[in-house]
């Protein structure tokens, strides 16, 4: 595995591809394409109809001859769906869990797009990692077939196995595992070089969808975001999962609110990773799957939580 990467389309060998977005940030995620007899297989759309146009212009010299008959999700976040429409237009299938498709409809646009808009220093960090994205041209397209535990798609003569892990990042997470080439596509269950963020949860059920991963007869590992990933990777990830859960469950015990939890856990190796600010999100699941009685949070509040530790100048109200 490599820190440094390059934008755009990476052969992976045996007719695998990943198309690469650094620095792999927010809302910077990756795409797959597995090609077959005929025919291709995209996993993801990207955030946004500019950047999804992009790809699709640049896998072109692949799919000229075996156009795109499936996409497939892996979870409901707009980075990795925003851009479906483009390939309905074209008359791809789209496929997703089930869980997953239960989110994937316009107020998820509406959303990103009503917290842009909040004002002054509320909406700034948001402004900051999101406001180059033009969510609001986007429409929402939701899977055409949805499924529940696993399915199996014939890829042009070849197998390819969709394995639905969620609820961990988010409620419906799949991974996507070409098994005669060894590469897996994880979505957002693999965080490379950057700080894994867990809105659904529980942290164990990811923690048990990296150790999948880590038994898998996998040797190319294309992560949701950052550069391509080998096991060394996926193990780190179940460290610092492993780790907020259980310093995050210390300080529950010992009666420590969410906040002065957040506050004093000290993420040694893992506070220089980007967005090290992800912790508050964390602690703030952990404590609601344990019934702590939290104060209200939008995702908004969240964000701005996670800016200020991060050192980004935010309301007042949330330091």
């Amino acid at each position: 595995m490599t820190d440094t990467y390059d934008k755009g389309l990476t052969a992976l060998g045996s007719d695998c591809y990943a198309w690469m977005q650094p620095d792999g940030g927010w809302g910077l995620s990756n795409a797959g394409l597995i090609v077959g007899s005929g025919t291709s297989l995209l996993v993801d759309t990207l955030f946004d109809l500019r950047l999804a146009g992009e790809m699709l212009d640049g896998i072109a010299s692949v799919t000229e001859d075996r156009p795109i008959g499936t996409v497939v999700n892996t979870h409901s976040d707009g980075d990795h769906i925003f851009g479906n429409e483009l390939l309905a237009a074209r008359g791809a299938e789209i496929i997703a869990s089930a869980a997953a498709a239960e989110r994937m409809t316009q107020d998820a646009v509406d959303e990103v797009v009503d917290i842009l808009r909040s004002p002054g220093s509320e909406g700034d960090f948001v402004r900051h990692i999101f406001g180059s994205f033009r969510i609001d041209e986007v429409t929402v397209t939701p899977p055409h077939r949805t499924f529940r535990g696993e399915l199996t798609l014939d890829v042009g003569g070849r197998e390819v196995r969709l394995i639905e892990v969620g609820p961990a990042h988010t409620q419906g997470d799949t991974l996507v595992h070409v098994p005669d080439s060894k590469v897996i596509y994880t979505g957002d269950i693999l965080f490379s070089g950057g700080t894994p963020v867990v809105w659904a949860g529980p942290i164990d059920r990811w923690i048990r969808a990296l150790d999948m991963i880590l038994d898998m007869d996998v040797s190319t590992i294309v992560p949701g975001h950052g550069p391509l990933a080998d096991k060394d990777t996926v193990r780190a990830s179940r460290d610092y999962l492993t780790f907020v859960d259980t310093e995050a469950r210390k300080r529950f015990d010992d009666g420590l609110d969410v906040d002065e939890a957040i506050a004093t856990i000290d993420l040694g190796r893992w506070a220089s990773a980007p967005e090290s600010g992800r912790l508050a999100q964390n602690v703030i699941n952990v404590y609601a799957r344990l019934g702590a009685d939290l104060p209200p949070l939008d995702r908004l509040a969240v964000l701005n939580r996670m800016g200020a530790l991060e050192g980004f100048p935010v309301p007042e109200q949330v330091r």
